[in-house]
């Protein structure tokens, strides 16, 4: 007996055709899951990818009269403008440096605090280190600038401390070689007990098993830290630790507008506060020429991301995808 062949286009058919209800039977049993994922998904549509369709001004010369679409295509002109201008190499330098410092601080920090309130047992002590590491998470940042400033005015508490010593007073906020420092450490203080949320729970998700293994044959804190807390933490931190790599370059734009000054413009000018102030608070503004900056930004961001994540899979095997 011959069998009968079916042709592959109508396979083809039927199983888009299945795949089609199937998706549909989805959407009507769960139709309560797919509004709460539409309302995410609408805002990230609106205000993240709508608004991408103006980048296309970098490579344009912008007039507001003539709109995005009626101005005159340039191409590259204005990226090549930026790697040739004067203020290129200072700016990447303190975006750079500024990036480097945040990351080797407050990436670390975190963990080492999670590490500690993990071995703490008592309950009483544990809930105040907790509560006084995550209130100035939620000090919001022009308040937070407003007590770096009050604090290291000259005539400030801390020059008041350092007169009792015999040192003379010290303009922290004028000196440039201290912004840097005095930018990430707030940022520290402010952030640490905040980001060791996420190693809390992933060291609270350790099988508690490991640990009276390791305590019966005699291992250490350190020791159990070593061989079980930081390899159970580890995926986590590098999916974090990728993802800080992304913002790389965004160093804090309110913060470091709000510490900037005339005296520490040198230390303090990174690509957010240089764009902003040629694309908005100029006499001229450039749009263009901004928007080649920002986008220029966003794409060493991209490459840092995919980097980061390619680095991490060969070294550590884990990866955000």
């Amino acid at each position: 007996m011959s069998k009968t062949s079916v042709p592959k286009s109508d396979v083809k058919k039927e199983l888009r055709q299945k795949r089609k209800t199937s998706f549909w039977k989805d959407i009507k049993n769960g139709w309560q899951l797919y509004v709460i994922f539409a309302l995410p998904l609408l805002y990230i549509l609106v205000f993240k990818y709508y608004p991408m369709y103006g980048a296309i001004i970098a490579f344009k010369d912008y007039n507001p009269i003539d709109g995005i679409f009626g101005s005159p295509w340039v191409g590259m002109k204005h990226v090549i403008e930026f790697f040739n201008s004067y203020e290129f190499w200072r700016v990447m330098n303190n975006t750079i440096i500024l990036g480097i410092y945040q990351v080797l601080a407050t990436f670390p920090l975190p963990i080492v605090l999670a590490l500690s309130l993990n071995y703490v047992y008592s309950a009483r002590f544990k809930k105040a280190a907790q509560m006084i590491t995550y209130a100035p998470h939620f000090i919001s940042v022009v308040v937070m600038v407003g007590i770096i400033l009050v604090i290291l005015d000259p005539r400030g508490p801390v020059n008041q401390l350092l007169g009792t010593m015999g040192i003379s007073e010290i303009n922290f906020m004028g000196e440039p070689g201290l912004f840097k420092s005095i930018f990430v450490w707030s940022d520290v203080w402010q952030n640490v007990g905040f980001a060791c949320i996420i190693y809390l729970a992933a060291l609270a998700g350790i099988n508690p098993q490991l640990h009276e293994a390791a305590i019966i044959d005699g291992a250490s804190k350190l020791k159990r830290i070593w061989h079980i807390d930081i390899p159970g933490i580890l995926p986590t931190a590098v999916i974090i630790l990728i993802l800080n790599m992304g913002g790389f370059l965004d160093t804090g734009f309110e913060k470091v507008l709000l510490m900037q000054n005339s005296l520490n413009i040198s230390a303090s000018e990174v690509i957010d506060t240089y764009v902003y102030k040629i694309g908005l608070t100029a006499m001229i503004p450039q749009y263009s020429y901004s928007a080649a900056i920002g986008l220029f930004k966003a794409v060493v961001g991209l490459i840092l991301i995919v980097s980061a994540n390619k680095i991490a899979k060969v070294i550590t095997k884990q990866g955000l995808w």
